[in-house]
């Protein structure tokens, strides 16, 4: 039985709220995976995706990083609260930080296995919580953004990292692939990087459908990218039992 609950966060004067998502069928406390958003913020296509993952046997967290008071917000007032995080990388990582204390303190959580997934934006709020050098089992980029945030490179990467990518995406090209491949080679990180050929940006998001602006979806890249991160989550954690 699917349960749900909304898990209340203000940090740095900002209340947000995501929402935690398990199943009861899965006895007793379970990984936990955190699932940040793209420039959107906080939708249903997250929350659906938590609840994809409570279904798997683990709690998922959805992240909210504009907080409340973005809600109902126009696209381009979406951007901005994008832009001001991905203009200041080192608040962004302080505030998935607290995100990450927040899951380990929920009650059905194994608090020592944890790992984040993001989309587009999200991508690289969970490569950004990798860079930190964070306690974190593993982290995975869906179509992510792959620009370094210039302040982690002495950091040693402890998470494996999975970036599952469409190697036509405008937002992160060939050149950026191969920059991270290096940067996270060069921090000592247990990478995959799954390029996905003639897919564009945002392909595991049906509503995806603007080819001029490089955002459509791809029913083959989004099926073999989530069998790509159930592989990657049974590496780190194992198969999960279902409770009688």
């Amino acid at each position: 039985m699917i349960t749900e609950r909304t898990v209340a966060v203000d940090e740095g004067g900002t209340p947000a709220e995501g929402l935690l998502v398990v199943d009861g069928r899965y006895a007793g406390r379970r990984p936990g995976i955190l699932v940040c958003h793209t420039i959107r913020g906080r939708t249903r296509f997250e929350d659906d995706k938590a609840r994809s993952l409570a279904a798997m046997g683990y709690a998922a967290l959805t992240v909210d990083l504009y907080g409340l008071e973005a809600r109902g917000s126009t696209i381009d007032e979406l951007r901005e609260h994008m832009n001001a995080w991905r203009a200041d990388r080192p608040a962004l990582q302080a505030r998935l930080l607290h995100w990450l204390d927040v899951i380990r303190r929920q009650p059905e959580v194994n608090a020592d296995s944890i790992a984040a997934i993001g989309f587009c934006f999200g991508g690289l709020c969970v490569l950004d919580l990798a860079r930190t050098g964070a306690d974190i089992a593993g982290v995975v980029s869906f179509h992510g953004l792959f620009e370094p945030p210039g302040n982690t490179s002495g950091n040693r990467i402890r998470a494996r990292v999975l970036a599952l990518h469409g190697w036509d995406d405008p937002l992160a090209t060939p050149a950026a692939v191969n920059a991270l491949a290096i940067e996270l080679t060069a921090q000592g990180a247990d990478w995959q990087i799954h390029a996905y050929g003639n897919t564009l940006h945002a392909f595991t998001n049906p509503a995806a459908s603007d080819k001029g602006a490089g955002t459509v979806y791809d029913a083959k890249a989004d099926r073999r990218s989530q069998a790509a991160m159930q592989d990657f989550f049974t590496e780190l954690f194992g198969r999960q039992a279902v409770s009688e």
